[in-house]
């Protein structure tokens, strides 16, 4: 009986490796996924780490951290305004496509999140004054509201659109899709900037133009998918349908509210409980945004490896192959851990360069606390990857349940250390919220058969390593590699098999893909 499982699981995944056609347009697989992302996310992030470099020149810490709070808001908000529906299709679009569903589903979603975003940028327009004085501890700032409730507008739609295309597995075009983001948002910014005014309000113009732009864009693409797309092939009942969507979205909802507020409590908290002016609160913002400026960018890749991988996991759990979702969950866990933290050392060594060189000096503040920024935001973006168990086996309340307990975690020490640390005390709070919550979800997933092995918990606990300097952590990284590679205790044999066979498939399907002539879309084999 096992060696069948086995057996099965073997040639679904040679399936996997073949693309097929999902929604009218080509999917990738995962592997090609993978290669995909990191291929243009790399080109991507160079310009974001330029972008945020420039920013931070020529931005004062005030200003900075108007864009950051301005930035976290958006963040918060987006999901928030369309009860997080977009993020149901990573998880359901494989569901209804193979009951020939697929064009039900994205007419149904389509429409109520029209309906739920126009009240949503509304209210934020009318009620400037008070989301001024909640963003930004200060009612003078009802004009730059007026902006991000226009730039909200423009984000929903593109977080809508990336989604949607995440689910469909069309990995090129949603990198493709973010490059472009990445890089109107870098020029129409930087231009803002030297043109117009060096303020919080030039950025979220240009990040609010480059959101319009790309998802009229993306647009463009589904009404194409859609024009090809195979008609339904059977009826979908509204109340059939929301009575499976709407318990797993409004987990998800809650999943995003708590993960945003995760993410920007502790700048809220200096905001607001800091014993500051608002002008120091937001200069101290500031400061803690310098700060975060690279580890953001491996949160932000973390976060878009964890929705490109959903759907696949997704499409195994719907045949029955949870034992390769756990597997492939926990290779791929283990691998970006170590991948997050050998980046984190990196860091450190170059951080001198970055703060003294490209930021202008002005951010010694930032430096202080750089390695316990990027402890918590490694670990932050684990946490993310490994929600997507519980989501594939449809219990994101529990995922809600340790951000919740995190949240408390972060805001109860945030009070405690804050007002005697300042921003160290904030940056602990958080590092210590985000390991309660990773711990949480490793808890979780192990009552529901996914087990966590010595292995990954010896890789996961490594970041730390980057708070006693960056020669600790990489002779650390070191050991990590030697124990890897001469024994089975960190990587089992089957790991180390999938991760030669990866590699091999890798060398000889990209050697030349952007040269493939292969048609992105077609009427047939859905």
């Amino acid at each position: 009986m096992e060696s069948s499982q086995h057996h099965h699981e073997s040639l679904s995944a040679d399936r996997e490796k073949s693309p097929a056609l999902v929604g009218g347009l080509r999917t990738d697989t995962l592997t090609e996924s993978v290669v995909i992302l990191l291929t243009l996310t790399a080109v991507q992030r160079v310009v974001g780490f330029g972008r945020a470099v420039l920013f931070c020149r020529w931005l004062e810490p005030e200003e900075l951290g108007q864009w950051d709070m301005a930035f976290g808001f958006l963040l918060l908000a987006a999901p928030l305004a369309v009860l997080a529906l977009p993020g149901t299709f990573g998880r359901y679009i494989e569901h209804y496509r193979q009951r020939g569903q697929l064009r039900a589903l994205l007419r149904n979603v389509g429409l109520v999140c029209v309906v739920l975003a126009v009240p949503a940028v509304v209210l934020v327009y009318a009620a400037r004054g008070w989301f001024s004085q909640l963003v930004f501890g200060t009612p003078a700032q009802s004009d730059l509201i007026v902006l991000l409730a226009v730039s909200l507008a423009a984000v929903i739609a593109y977080n809508t659109q990336v989604e949607l295309f995440n689910a469909l597995r069309n990995a090129r075009f949603v990198a493709g899709l973010h490059l472009t983001n990445s890089l109107l948002f870098a020029s129409v910014g930087v231009g803002l900037l030297l043109a117009w005014r060096a303020t919080a309000a030039s950025v979220v113009i240009a990040y609010g133009t480059s959101c319009l732009i790309c998802s009229v864009v993306a647009f463009g693409r589904l009404r194409w998918a859609w024009r090809v797309m195979p008609p339904d092939g059977a009826a979908l009942p509204r109340r059939q349908l929301w009575s499976k969507l709407a318990p797993f979205a409004s987990w998800i909802v809650l999943v995003s509210l708590l993960t945003n507020l995760f993410e920007i409590a502790d700048r809220y908290m200096i905001i607001h409980y800091s014993r500051l002016s608002a002008t120091e609160a937001l200069a101290l913002v500031g400061e803690y945004h310098s700060s975060r400026v690279v580890p953001l960018l491996l949160v932000s890749i973390t976060a878009m490896l964890g929705a490109m991988i959903t759907p696949h996991l997704s499409h195994d759990w719907e045949a029955g192959r949870r034992r390769q979702v756990a597997a492939r969950l926990s290779l791929f866990r283990k691998l970006l851990a170590f991948g997050l933290t050998a980046g984190g050392v990196a860091v450190m060594f170059a951080a001198p360069l970055l703060f003294g060189v490209a930021f202008g000096g002005k951010f010694a503040g930032g430096l202080v606390v750089l390695p316990w920024t990027l402890t918590y935001c490694i670990w932050l973006g684990i946490t993310m990857v490994s929600h997507n168990y519980l989501w594939c086996a449809e219990k994101a309340h529990l995922a809600s349940a340790a951000l919740l307990v995190g949240l408390v975690v972060n805001v109860c020490l945030n009070l405690l250390l804050l007002p005697r640390l300042g921003l160290l005390g904030a940056v602990l709070a958080t590092t210590l919220a985000n390991a309660v919550a990773l711990v949480l979800v490793l808890w979780f997933s192990h009552l529901l058969g996914f087990g966590v092995d010595r292995g990954t918990r010896v890789i996961l606990a490594a970041p730390l390593a980057i708070c006693l300097g960056p020669w600790v952590a990489l002779l650390v990284l070191a050991a990590i590699v030697l124990e890897a590679v001469r024994s089975d205790r960190l990587l089992s044999c089957e790991e180390k098999r999938r991760i030669a066979e990866g590699w091999g498939h890798c060398s000889a399907k990209f050697k030349g893909m952007w040269m493939s002539r292969q048609p992105l879309v077609s009427n047939e084999n859905f």
